[in-house]
């Protein structure tokens, strides 16, 4: 599937060298990897500095905390309502590169700075958010008018029934993946990932995040409120960002299953070797 354009497919050959993504969306693909890996490395340490969440309007250490990540009685733990596990080693206490004992909610290796710094972890993570947002705003208007959305991403009728959903399922766990012509094409389980990443969950990290901001909250208290509160937009910002580190383990995980060098290629020179199979009908 080509981006912006049909893919310049060739069916009389067994499998074809074909256009797949335009440089535009292969500069946004690799600029979006590199912002997203720093805003998730900087708000873990923004993170650390209070490593509870909540909902509601209110939060301090005293107040119930739906999910908590701390340390206590010398080892580290994880807790997600009323269950707990330990987590030593990795969350909660952990030991830095000089083999010191550290107490934070995240270890100094998954952390922008490696060091505690709450400011600096803001100003990379407010930096990096403008190109974020920006990339995103170009991305999604350019989609709308060359109509990548409408022609790549529409849902066909069939492509609702749960039967149809339920045999892509089985075919990608038994690794059976679409070859030919159909490759060149979304299946059913990347539409409905895509649009629900870029439609749903990326501008949800950006509504969230702006009503975690006290200046926008001054001029635009409304968002506030449709959170339920400045507590409650933290908490959904952190679980947005969980499943976008979910998307992005799948995503690698379909990469790598699918052939790695022939999915990478088409993500840098834009060629695409097409898997031999029966062309479409």
């Amino acid at each position: 599937m080509a981006d912006g354009k049909p893919p310049h497919s060739r069916t009389d050959e067994p499998n074809p060298l074909v256009y797949r993504h335009r440089l535009s969306t292969r500069i946004w693909h690799w600029v979006n990897a590199v912002t997203l890996l720093v805003m998730l490395m900087s708000g873990l340490m923004i993170f650390n500095a209070h490593p509870r969440l909540y909902w509601g309007q209110y939060g301090a250490n005293q107040d119930y905390a739906w999910l908590q990540i701390g340390s206590a009685n010398d080892r580290g733990y994880l807790r997600v309502g009323g269950l707990q596990v330990t987590t030593t080693g990795v969350l909660g206490q952990w030991r830095t590169r000089d083999g010191e004992v550290e107490r934070r909610a995240f270890p100094w290796w998954s952390t922008i700075p490696s060091s505690f710094s709450l400011a600096d972890g803001r100003r990379w993570h407010l930096l990096f958010a403008w190109v974020f947002a920006l990339g995103l705003l170009v991305y999604i208007v350019r989609s709308l008018v060359n109509r990548h959305v409408a022609r790549d991403l529409k849902m066909e009728r069939r492509e609702w029934r749960p039967r149809h959903i339920w045999q892509e399922v089985k075919d990608h766990a038994r690794l059976r993946f679409p070859t030919g012509d159909a490759a060149l094409r979304y299946n059913t389980l990347q539409k409905l990932s895509y649009i629900g990443v870029i439609f749903v969950l990326l501008p949800l990290m950006i509504l969230t995040g702006l009503a975690m901001s006290p200046g926008f909250n001054a001029t635009l208290p409304l968002l506030l409120d449709v959170f339920g509160g400045r507590q409650s937009a933290r908490s959904l910002h952190f679980i947005g960002m969980a499943g976008l580190v979910a998307f992005f383990v799948v995503h690698i995980a379909m990469v790598v299953l699918a052939g790695p060098v022939n999915e990478v290629r088409s993500m840098i020179t834009g060629s695409y070797r097409v898997p031999p199979g029966e062309p479409a009908a």
